[in-house]
């Protein structure tokens, strides 16, 4: 067989590797889309199926106390009002059921009096509104007092089976039983905001691990999955810092005002995570060019695999990756531990010291002048990695002059 041959038959594995690298690039947002959802369906378990059995029992209740043939009014009342997450304020619950019961009771009245079309659907819904807004200034009561009007003015008048105003007291049981579910489960904004931190802070982590595993192999496919992992949990983090923001709001007004220090922490958190993954991101795509300059990055778009010594069987040996990245590397595993323990912290609701003495060791040995000396390509991703690390102790609870004073000096 000829040298050019066996070289050909040398670079197929390799470049058969290269494909499932790509493949597998490709494959993980969705993978990261997946287990986002799974997070989201375990937050809200519980929740949906305390509505759902609300919605059950009010069904239940209109029609073996009331008399009432198919009183649906009363499950999508109750269903409205409790919604999916933990964060039932009893003032939200009570609006949802005073605007259901309001556009309900006003859409009863107009059918019998003016029966349904399109101008009488126009007609009562913008009366609906007008009255919900002169009741309460919540806009909860405004929309759904305009929606079940215009959905009790839509339905058929057969389906008005219950009385004048049997689908106005259905309203009554469903908002009723949703009231006593919310004051006898009273939420607390907080488990869906840990959850929340937990998820994005372990995303941090896991984005970490991948461009430390692509110094340390110098890999091409590796690093560009870490900023696409990166890139991919933006969703989550801004999703954390909405719901803390809005939490943090609400609680200066409601029954968890006591637990609203922690909310507006974890709110200051999310965006201390977020500008740390933005950090990171950028050290994810400053990598490769490092690892080039250096001769350390395998790429399939190089040759060095094909000037690579053959081993038994024709298989090419690896590229020497240079291992003077190595203690970037070690850096970098270093701080996603750190992180890792953050992300536990913050999804139990435990203390962070744990996590801000791993960061602090970290942050302590980001020094330019000793990790990578004499290699300014490599002391270049030092230096990238300083910003990360003061966020990441800043969210574990060091104030930030002290965070900036843990770094060595320049």
């Amino acid at each position: 067989m000829s040298s050019q041959g066996a070289g050909r038959e040398g670079d197929a594995p390799v470049a058969r590797a290269g494909a499932a690298a790509r493949a597998a690039l490709r494959t993980l947002p969705r993978r990261i889309r997946v287990r986002q959802g799974i997070s989201r369906v375990r937050m809200s378990f519980w929740p949906v199926l305390q509505a759902a059995l609300a919605a059950g029992v009010a069904y239940g209740i209109a029609t073996v106390v009331l008399g009432h043939t198919q009183p649906f009014f009363a499950a999508i009342a109750a269903w409205v009002c409790l919604g999916f997450s933990f964060d039932r304020e009893l003032r939200k619950v009570a609006e949802v059921a005073v605007g259901v019961a309001l556009g309900v009771a006003l859409g009863d009245f107009m059918v019998h009096l003016i029966g349904s079309g399109w101008w009488q659907i126009a007609l009562v819904m913008g009366l609906s509104a007008t009255i919900a807004r002169f009741i309460d200034r919540g806009a909860l009561v405004t929309i759904q007092a305009g929606v079940q009007a215009g959905v009790v003015v839509g339905l058929p008048a057969s389906v008005a089976t219950n009385g004048a105003f049997g689908r106005w007291t259905d309203a009554l049981v469903g908002g009723g039983v949703a009231l006593l579910v919310a004051l006898i489960t009273p939420g607390d904004p907080r488990r869906r905001i840990r959850a929340l931190a937990q998820d994005g802070t372990r995303e941090l982590a896991l984005t970490l691990e991948s461009v430390a595993r692509g110094l340390r192999d110098g890999d091409a496919d590796e690093l560009a999955a870490a900023l696409v992992r990166g890139r991919a949990a933006e969703k989550v983090l801004e999703e954390w810092h909405d719901v803390a923001t809005k939490s943090d709001e609400i609680a200066r007004v409601s029954v968890n005002r006591v637990h609203r220090g922690e909310i507006t922490r974890l709110a200051a958190q999310a965006v201390l995570v977020d500008r740390a993954m933005r950090s990171v991101r950028v050290l994810a795509r400053r990598t490769p060019a490092a690892l080039r300059s250096l001769g350390a990055l395998e790429d399939d778009d190089t040759d060095h695999r094909v000037a690579a010594v053959p081993l038994a069987g024709g298989m090419p040996s690896p590229p020497e990756v240079d291992p003077v990245a190595d203690p970037v590397a070690d850096l970098v595993v270093r701080f996603a531990h750190g992180v890792r323990l953050l992300a536990s912290a913050l999804g139990s609701g435990s203390g962070m010291a744990q996590a801000r003495d791993a960061l602090a060791e970290v942050a302590r040995d980001v020094d330019p002048r000793t990790v990578g000396e004499g290699h300014w390509q490599v002391q270049s991703l030092v230096l990238l990695l300083r910003s990360p690390v003061v966020d990441a102790l800043e969210a574990a609870g060091m104030p930030p002059d002290t965070a900036r004073a843990t770094l060595p000096e320049m």
